[in-house]
């Protein structure tokens, strides 16, 4: 399970798929519909806002307007009501980290987009997040 930190923009179709498929993952998991997953390390940050629920909720929501942006057709009835109302903190690190395992990824999988950000100096994150300066996060798995 990658839950990104970074703007959905980056990731190339299979990746927003992917992400879609492994967000509405973990909504099931914040709500008590499955029994797997439930100590995924991706998960902590969502399990320690104020409201984990509405947080994964917003989450999809920006999901799902890349998505709409794309042409592609998400069920948004999918995703649970609520909306955090606060940000989550990311580090400096774990946004560097993320891009570089994402263009790594993109490198193999979508050569036109690895070359349209492959020289991006100021990455773009997902909405739902605050960056302040720190290393990687320590439920990363370098």
């Amino acid at each position: 399970m990658r839950l990104w930190t970074l703007h959905p923009k980056y990731l190339d179709a299979k990746g927003l798929v992917a992400l879609w498929r492994e967000a509405l993952l973990a909504q099931s998991v914040l709500s008590d519909q499955t029994k797997g997953y439930r100590s995924h390390p991706q998960l902590e940050r969502f399990k320690a806002s104020s409201d984990p629920l509405a947080a994964i909720a917003s989450y999809l929501r920006i999901i799902a307007s890349e998505a709409d942006a794309r042409g592609y057709k998400f069920n948004k009835a999918k995703i649970a009501n609520g909306s955090l109302q606060s940000q989550i903190q990311v580090t400096r690190g774990q946004v560097a980290y993320e891009y570089q395992h994402l263009l790594n990824k993109l490198s193999l999988r979508d050569a036109e987009r690895y070359s349209l950000f492959k020289s991006v100096k100021l990455i773009d994150i997902h909405p739902l997040f605050d960056v302040v300066e720190g290393e990687i996060a320590s439920w990363e798995i370098v």
